[in-house]
């Protein structure tokens, strides 16, 4: 599975195990596997150590606390379509990992900007006495 350029998944480091959906679907839920059961061990992976203890960070309900990915995938009604879903879900997932956020600057408004707050303040409270009782 490839996540970027330089940086790829081998398929044996993913494990998918095909089970029984959950839910509504007749005697087709019954009878057969179609939902996916994805596991991904990140502390076994081929992953750099930054994309690992990136992942070992985020507070997802999907990694466990021993540092594997359990994903379930069981949208759709056939087990190759689940299979795309849940590899796409674990590709989103240690690409989000990956992306860094941008660190906020402070800055300070700008004396026209507070000037203009003022007057916009002004404005409305001289608006809102004039909705008032009139005096004779």
């Amino acid at each position: 599975m490839r996540i970027s350029n330089h940086i790829t998944i081998p398929d044996a480091e993913i494990e998918l195990h095909a089970i029984r959906a959950q839910g509504a679907g007749g005697q087709n839920v019954n009878k057969v596997s179609t939902a996916i059961h994805l596991r991904f061990d990140i502390n076994a992976s081929s992953l750099p150590d930054i994309y690992k203890e990136k992942l070992r960070q985020l507070a997802d309900r999907r990694i466990s606390g021993d540092g594997v990915i359990i994903i379930k995938a069981q949208r759709y009604r056939s087990q190759d379509k689940n299979r795309e879903d849940a590899l796409a879900r674990l590709q989103a997932l240690i690409k989000s990992a990956a992306i860094t956020p941008r660190i906020r600057t402070a800055t300070k408004p700008t004396r026209a900007s507070k000037k203009r707050r003022l007057e916009s303040k002004a404005q409305r409270g001289q608006l809102k006495s004039l909705r008032g009782k009139v005096d004779d």
